[in-house]
């Protein structure tokens, strides 16, 4: 089953499409494939198939018709029937099913499952004599997370009939549902998620914990928060009172690395195996290089590192792991004798596919870059646990397409399959295939280099260039189909995507080389990319602007600044502007960290650290900014507050400059609502074409 996100902008919403592929063993033709189509309910939260592939589960959230609010059930299906299921409404708050909190996994006997939802809010009466539970401060998870504050393990269980032949539905008597709490409080607050059944009693799950000072610093795209792995063992006669189960606790404590992401290898019996983790650095740089860890769960040889940290690679080298946040929710293949870890990873500019020996650490580029071959981005689906693998790859010329790849000792053998191809038409197709992608070192400035894309066709006069610096910084521009990016370029745009120093993908020493030079080296990458393509006759000066996001609009303004007779027009969208003023964003540690400043709880700004970052922010070169700009603001953004990019355009006006400012309602940090997009990419195309000739 693979699901594919549309934006609808007749209606204005993103709708989900589920195309289910049911493929032969054999090696065959992909017409002999059977695909079907269908509509994504919203209804449906999450989706999970038992191992056995005898039982679904099922979160579902339906519209109350009689209260306007909302209903939430945990289903149970076995085959075609409805084995079991409860409406939670009351019992708890919204189901959490981002890769941060989710948790969605089955006992071994398949008669239990763990999920994690919002606790609901405690009442007066719980909280004995406190007159104001309604009003007590309980910090969130930040950025597009602020409505998760208590996220929480709920067991639910069920006992099915016995008379397998006669399937009937399990009562209500039958069934129980039950909130997991420690029995005892460790020193600092935590929280669960991503929790997976292990044995009938025990999880792993992640725990992720508050600061000393009572923040919970925000998480999406930061893999360097205090979170571990945590073992919770609920006893066997349940201890349940008032709906709540006390569970045993052991944290599993690697000092100085923040861990996620369990995962548990079972041998073809369903004995547990191995437990797997990732692992980063705690503090330091908002994203870093990834370790796996690994457990002997038989108690054979303990704890290791399977994937460690590589700080200096060569250029043709492993580079070290770059994954997404998680590990695939089923890593595993299991074949030819041998047992695999399967990660997507980048690897420089481009994601890949890689495979992971268990039990050396081996790791294979599974799908490499061919001489001759597109510059394919590979992101990784599913695998069957076996040998198959199901992932989509795209160019940033051509659109996702879904494929199939067969292991084999190790490796991915023969062709890829293709399974399903984005339908274009003809006009379309025939103006992606007028444009290249290329991949341009940077001289003197290893590791930078940038993608360009650009037509192939012959042109009177060099086209416009736009430089796109990506945010962070620790993140990258990578090969991959991007609309909004390859728009440009069809609107007679070149498109150039620089990797600056600290981008991922490069090795762990350039990642630390940029802390501290925020505004300088990643900066000087930049311009750098700039004067390249001019040497090669690319582009030309006098024909160049620039765009960016977050840590790339800090670089826009950055460049405009410091480069004011280069750019001819600039966009940002949600700037970081005075690093300095960024005590009501959701990371405020990320100044400190990034600018090499000293941070602990209880850190903040004086007259010496204001100094340093005012110095290192682009408002330090408010002065020499000739540039035309437009901002691009969320008013929702509580990564970097507004008042960055609203305190930009008041000072670019009040020097009597070019400025304008679209700000858009209920849009967070990335402003991705399918209006909001839309109207961001048109008034950008717009604002270049009405500075460039």
């Amino acid at each position: 089953r693979v699901s594919y996100s549309i934006r609808d902008h007749e209606r204005n919403v993103k709708r989900n499409v589920t195309k289910t592929f049911v493929l032969p063993r054999q090696e065959s033709d992909a017409d002999s494939s059977i695909t079907t189509t269908t509509q994504e309910s919203s209804e449906i939260q999450a989706f999970l198939v038992s191992p056995s592939t005898e039982r679904q589960a099922i979160l579902r959230e339906v519209s109350d018709t009689n209260g306007g609010g909302k209903k939430r059930y945990v289903e149970v299906w076995r085959n075609s029937q409805l084995e079991a299921s409860l409406e939670v409404t009351k019992r708890h708050g919204q189901f959490h099913t981002d890769e941060y909190f989710k948790s969605f996994s089955f006992t071994p006997s398949e008669t239990a499952l763990v999920y994690t939802a919002e606790a609901n809010p405690e009442t007066t009466e719980a909280l004995e004599d406190d007159p104001y539970p309604k009003f007590r401060f309980i910090p969130h998870f930040g950025e597009q997370m602020y409505t998760k504050k208590r996220p929480t393990l709920f067991v639910f269980r069920w006992r099915p009939s016995d008379e397998a032949m006669h399937q009937t539905r399990v009562t209500k008597q039958d069934i129980s549902l039950a909130a997991l709490s420690l029995d005892q409080l460790p020193n600092v607050p935590v929280v669960f998620g991503q929790a997976t059944f292990v044995s009938e009693t025990r999880l792993y799950a992640t725990g992720y914990e508050q600061t000393a000072d009572g923040k919970l610093l925000g998480i999406k795209g930061c893999y360097n928060r205090p979170t571990s792995i945590w073992e919770l063992v609920i006893p066997g006669d349940s201890s349940t009172t008032d709906l709540t189960t006390l569970c045993n606790s052991v944290k599993i404590d690697i000092p100085g690395r923040s861990s996620r992401s369990p995962r548990v290898l079972f041998d073809k019996d369903r004995t547990p195996r191995t437990l797997f983790w990732l692992s980063n650095v705690t503090g330091g740089a908002h994203a870093s290089t990834v370790s796996l860890h690994s457990r002997d769960l038989k108690g054979g040889s303990g704890d290791k590192v399977v994937v460690d940290v590589v700080y200096d690679p060569g250029a043709q080298d492993f580079p070290g792991l770059y994954t997404e946040y998680n590990l695939g929710s089923s890593p595993f293949l299991q074949h030819d004798g041998g047992t695999y870890i399967v990660v997507q990873s980048l690897w420089r500019s481009r994601p890949t596919v890689i495979l992971i020996d268990v039990e050396d650490g081996t790791v294979v580029d599974g799908t490499p870059l061919l001489e001759g071959q597109p510059l394919y981005s590979w992101n990784l689906l599913a695998t069957d646990g076996f040998g198959s693998v199901v992932c989509s790859r795209s160019t940033p010329t051509s659109p996702p397409e879904v494929v199939l790849l067969t292991a084999t000792r190790g490796k991915f053998a023969g062709a890829p399959r293709v399974i399903d191809k984005p339908v274009l038409s003809p006009k379309v197709k025939e103006a992606l295939g007028r444009l290249s992608v290329t991949i341009i070192p940077i001289p003197d400035r290893y590791p930078a280099e940038t993608i360009v894309i650009r037509s192939k066709e012959a042109v009177e006069r060099t086209p416009v260039c736009v430089t796109m610096p990506h945010g962070g910084p620790h993140a990258s521009s990578v090969t991959a189909f991007t609309p909004s990016v390859v728009a440009y370029a069809l609107e007679g745009f070149t498109v150039s995507l620089p990797n600056y120093t600290g981008s991922m993908g490069f090795g762990e020493k350039y990642i630390q080389k940029l802390l501290g030079k925020c505004g300088e080296l990643d900066v000087g990458d930049c311009i750098a990319s700039v004067e390249r393509l001019t040497e090669l006759g690319i582009s030309e000066l006098g024909r160049q602007v620039v765009q960016g996001g977050s840590h790339g609009g800090f670089l826009a303004a950055h460049l405009i600044g410091q480069y004011p007779n280069v750019f001819s027009a600039a966009v940002m969208r949600n700037p970081v502007i005075s690093a300095g003023e960024l005590c009501g964003s959701d990371i405020t540690d990320w100044p400190y960290r990034e600018f090499g400043l000293p941070f602990e709880p209880g850190t903040h700004v004086t007259p010496d650290s204001f100094t340093t970052l005012y110095a290192a922010s682009p408002i330090a070169y408010i002065e020499l900014v000739k540039t035309p700009v437009l901002l691009l603001v969320g008013e929702d953004d509580l990564r970097v507050p507004p008042t960055q990019g609203k305190g930009y355009y008041h000072a670019l006006k009040g020097r009597e400059r070019v400025v304008e400012m679209l700000t858009f309602p209920k849009e967070t940090h990335p402003i991705d609502g399918v209006e909001a997009a839309r109207v961001s990419f048109e008034a950008a195309r717009d604002w270049f074409r009405a500075f460039t000739n």
